[in-house]
């Protein structure tokens, strides 16, 4: 493995362990094994390193979701059970990735005063949108209402991993948000 890979390994795991903020470049090459100027060298900042490593193990995270949704979801299930198997793996997957969503949320107030990393995650949300539209409705990217449908996806994936990472104990189930859909197709 190169500086580079040791590096964003590196990263992910301090980005698990004490999330965006806490992490220095010093924990980062410490968990590494790599020079401090490799981080400057590969990756121009700490915090460029950061969000690559981020959005690669954000992009693990999906992987890890798609697997879990395929071995869990029968291939007759009724666009419902459909919705709350995919929510209830997502629930569980916010557990088990608790601070890497941390992580997520730490990245947005400083979003700002960094343009190149902007520009990175602007683009991995957009992204992100289309995947979320694929896993709940199966559409393609190139479908014309999947960054639409994608958006709302992605919109109520970010409330709900907020009001977890806020208060676990209260935040909605899969079977909240699929009583709460059925509502909203029955009201319309």
């Amino acid at each position: 493995m190169g500086n580079r890979q040791a590096l964003l390994d590196g990263a992910k795991r301090c980005l698990r362990e004490k999330g965006f903020s806490r992490t220095t470049a010093r924990d980062i090459t410490a968990a590494s094994g790599v020079s401090l100027a490799a981080i400057g060298y590969h990756f121009g900042s700490k915090e460029a390193l950061l969000s690559q490593a981020l959005i690669e193990a954000s992009g693990e995270w999906v992987d890890e979701l798609e697997r879990t949704v395929a071995e869990s979801l029968s291939p007759d299930a009724s666009p419902m059970q459909r919705y709350e198997t995919i929510w209830a793996r997502l629930l569980d997957l916010f557990a088990t990735h608790r601070q890497l969503w941390a992580a997520n949320f730490e990245i947005s107030p400083q979003i700002e005063q960094m343009p190149q990393v902007r520009a990175v995650f602007a683009e991995a949300q957009v992204q992100a949108r289309l995947g979320l539209a694929k896993l709940f409705q199966g559409l393609e990217p190139t479908d014309a209402p999947a960054l639409a449908v994608g958006s709302f996806y992605y919109a109520l994936l970010t409330g709900v991993m907020a009001q977890w990472l806020i208060d676990p104990t209260r935040a909605p189930s899969a079977s909240d948000l699929g009583e709460a859909m059925r509502f909203f197709i029955a009201a319309f």
